[in-house]
């Protein structure tokens, strides 16, 4: 099947476009994706890392909601992902479900699998996730908002239902830096025993609002859970998205609520420090030891 030509959103240089996500639009109702898991984005266990796996979701959740939220935009509201595996060989297949198209939201479930060497997208099209099921990795909850179409500097530049059928490749225009993708995005820990990192609103990391991309939340807040609690990784969030960061940076504040054995969770706050500290998102991040 031909890939569909990407829309200008996102520009050359940009995260979405380094982490390397082919889309298929099966239907009005289905979308699946498949992006490689480079040591890039790999956590302390060596799998695939918990913002990385966002990120992708968002992604790939994002036509499947625009389709049903015509002739509105939509954007993200609140995107649950629980680990069910490790992901360690890659790469990642998602298969995400349209559940309701409202008024007022777009609810998607997303179920996320271990490809274990897939190359292609064809044959997780053609077969469905029943090949897959034993790797199961994570499952998740996504809602979207529906907006005026004019929020978007991307609405009116193409036609989202014309996806539907379609395949969409979005590759980088230059092979990406090889350093963390942490480090690439410029997430900076300020105080890692208190969880504050920072993450300015730069061009890399905008969305088509201008502002912080919601998937690269995920990785902000995997990021502010980690440098808090040393030895864990990330592996399980629920995010709220409440306002757009208007200047940035993004600085999260973090509260740990239990410090087990075998777990831990915590809060992490981001605000919007260029902007009276505008709450941008709250999140709930599960964190465990990796395996041994």
């Amino acid at each position: 099947m031909p890939d569909a030509e990407a829309p200008r959103y996102p520009p050359d240089h940009h995260v979405l476009r380094d982490l390397r996500v082919t889309t298929e639009l099966v239907t009005a109702e289905r979308a699946i994706s498949l992006a490689p898991v480079p040591e890039s984005a790999r956590n302390a266990a060596g799998a695939a890392s918990l913002g990385f796996l966002v990120a992708v979701v968002d992604t790939n959740a994002a036509p499947l909601a625009l389709v049903a939220g015509q002739p509105d935009w939509t954007a993200t509201a609140d995107l649950a992902l629980h680990a069910t595996g490790w992901l360690t060989e890659g790469p990642v297949l998602v298969d995400s479900r349209l559940e309701r198209a409202g008024s007022n939201i777009v609810v998607i479930t997303t179920r996320l699998f271990d490809g274990q060497g897939v190359e292609e997208l064809d044959e997780f099209a053609r077969e469905g996730p029943a090949r897959c099921e034993p790797t199961s990795v994570a499952r998740g909850l996504l809602t979207f908002a529906r907006l005026p179409a004019r929020a978007s500097v991307a609405a009116g530049r193409f036609d989202p239902t014309a996806l539907v059928g379609q395949r969409r490749k979005v590759s980088p225009a230059a092979p990406p830096a090889p350093e963390p993708l942490m480090e690439r995005i410029g997430l900076r820990v300020v105080d890692a025993a208190r969880g504050v990192v920072e993450l300015h609103n730069s061009d890399y990391v905008r969305n088509s609002f201008g502002t912080i991309n919601g998937g690269v939340l995920g990785l902000v807040f995997q990021g502010a859970a980690e440098a808090a609690l040393p030895g864990l990784v990330a592996t399980d969030v629920h995010i709220h998205y409440l306002a757009q960061a208007k200047a940035g940076p993004a600085r999260t504040s973090l509260e740990i609520l239990r410090h087990a054995s075998d777990h831990a969770v915590c809060t992490v706050r981001a605000v919007d420090a260029g902007n009276d500290d505008t709450v941008l998102a709250l999140a709930t991040v599960v964190l465990q030891p990796p395996p041994t």
